[in-house]
């Protein structure tokens, strides 16, 4: 079982928390060290000195002393307050996945909320009664206030939630299941708000949903090259010694791999070609790069999944440390890197793409289909992946890069790492559209090869797509190829059978790129 609040969680085990795939909850031990958490926060509202967010305002009212008996009020009225996103709502599973997040750190005793906040919020989880969370206001600093406040909402009868099949006023759900709203106790609207668990949440399906791609990137590539009889030897492990990047190395041993004992390159051994185009030729090189990158972000994901990002942190001892834990910085920077990593890798795929309608390679024809003219071909599936592409190149400005003061001037430099993960996902959506042309592309061109064979692995692949995706030998709709070429991808199938055909690691940093 993995315990909430002291195991140390990875973006796979939240995803398998969110998906019901292991065991989890909370254990004697971690409810002890909430509920001595929650007495030192009770201590501090008994007492005199003033201790932001538990007895002073927020914000710019951090000098304003709050009496004991309005605190809980003042937690109440934080909710409310800060329930000011916009926008149409994330993903149910987005929502729920916040929320596993946020008790996660909350359990880890630092916030001094009470054990019936936990409680309940484990309550909304295990009954599948998900709060509705809009996408826009948050600006990333004291984390995602906006959000977060509308994650909580429910908890004091007020929001509305995903429940079923619709989306239900939270108070009429909780009426209806038995339920009465918290009476929140000191710093606990405070705790729930202040924190990341927004951009984190995005961030999580993020490593998840660009490994997908990058681990079709190399298989798609090594069929592409393979169409176009291109050469085996920019991905020997000697010449990538000379320049030890992680990544590259990973990917010149994957591209090895697949090639090996292929026929096609055995076909063409001695060929006049001096050396193939970069797309072909660097793949390696650029790749490896975005794999650099989602490593990079990966790490960065881990580390902030058990860290504390509320404020003011309570400690045991009785001291509270107002700090900026909640910033959202640590985040914001390689979601943007991890942006243009996603975005590079569409880009060199598109080239790939038109290098295959050009006809150059020996026997495969101009636009991948042998009668042209009167059929236009694959022509405009390369004009779909250019305007991709494109788009995403638009997204590609570092949203860290800006900062616009709130709070009266109190939060005057803010990271906008909600703003960069949105669009990291949707630069990650496009390229998994872009990657499915490939995908169609790559299969006709290798089509052309035939009766000849790739390495096993690729032979194993492209047998795969053709169950689903017939050969091509006139025009059709090919938006419904495209479309059947995304679901491939996003059924993960092919990395199932790049599993299968290869049991053993493909490099030294096969642990680093292969799992998470």
């Amino acid at each position: 079982m993995f315990r909430l609040g002291t195991d140390r969680m990875t973006s796979d085990t939240a995803l398998k928390i969110l998906r019901d795939q292991i065991r989890w909850g909370v254990t004697e031990e971690t409810g002890r060290v909430i509920r001595e958490s929650h007495d030192v926060v009770l201590g501090i509202a008994e007492g005199t000195t003033a201790v932001y967010g538990i007895n002073t305002g927020f914000g710019p009212l951090c000098t304003t002393v709050i009496d004991r008996s309005d605190t809980g009020e003042l937690q109440r009225n934080l909710l409310l307050s800060h329930s000011a996103g916009v926008g149409k709502p994330i993903e149910k599973e987005l929502a729920k996945l916040m929320m596993i997040l946020k008790v996660h750190a909350l359990a880890q005793g630092y916030s001094g909320v009470s054990p019936e906040v936990i409680e309940r919020i484990l309550w909304h989880l295990q009954e599948d009664v998900i709060p509705v969370v809009p996408e826009q206001g948050s600006v990333g600093a004291s984390g995602d206030l906006a959000p977060l406040a509308h994650l909580f909402l429910p908890l004091i009868g007020e929001g509305k939630v995903f429940h079923g099949d619709a989306i239900s006023d939270a108070a009429e759900v909780l009426n209806m299941k038995g339920m009465k709203p918290l009476l929140l106790e000191p710093k606990a609207g405070l705790a729930l708000i202040n924190g990341t668990q927004f951009m984190l949440s995005h961030a999580v399906r993020l490593v998840d949903e660009l490994h997908n791609c990058l681990s079709h990137a190399d298989l798609i590539a090594a069929m592409m090259l393979e169409g176009l009889t291109g050469s085996e030897m920019p991905f020997l492990e000697k010449l990538h010694r000379t320049r030890p990047f992680k990544g590259n190395i990973h990917v010149a041993a994957r591209m090895h791999r697949f090639l090996e004992g292929s026929e096609i390159i055995a076909s063409h051994a001695g060929c006049d070609r001096v050396q193939d185009p970069y797309s072909l030729r660097c793949i390696p090189q650029v790749h490896g790069s975005s794999r650099n990158a989602w490593l990079h972000l990966k790490e960065c994901v881990e580390t902030e999944l058990n860290s504390v990002t509320d404020n003011p942190v309570v400690f045991s001892d009785g001291l509270t440390i107002s700090g900026g834990n909640f910033h959202g910085q640590p985040q914001a920077l390689p979601v943007d890197y991890t942006c243009l990593a996603a975005a590079e890798l569409g880009s060199i795929s598109d080239r790939r793409t038109y290098l295959s309608l050009e006809g150059r390679a020996p026997g495969t024809p101009k636009l991948l289909l042998k009668s042209t003219g009167l059929h236009s071909g694959f022509m405009i599936l390369q004009y779909t992946s250019a305007a991709l592409v494109s788009e995403n190149k638009g997204l590609c400005f570092p949203a860290s890069a800006d900062s616009i003061p709130t709070s009266l001037g109190q939060e005057d430099h803010v990271s906008m790492g909600s703003i960069g993960v949105r669009k990291a996902l949707t630069v990650c959506r496009n390229l998994v559209k872009i990657l499915a042309i490939e995908l169609v592309c790559a299969a006709q061109a290798y089509d052309f090869r035939k009766p000849l064979k790739s390495g096993k692995t690729v032979e194993a692949a492209h047998q795969y797509i053709r169950e689903i995706i017939p050969h091509a030998d006139k025009d059709r709709i090919f938006s419904l190829d495209i479309e059947k070429a995304v679901e491939i991808i996003e059924s993960r199938r092919l990395t199932e059978i790049v599993q299968q055909m290869n049991p053993g690691p493909f490099s030294e940093f096969h642990q680093l790129f292969e799992t998470f």
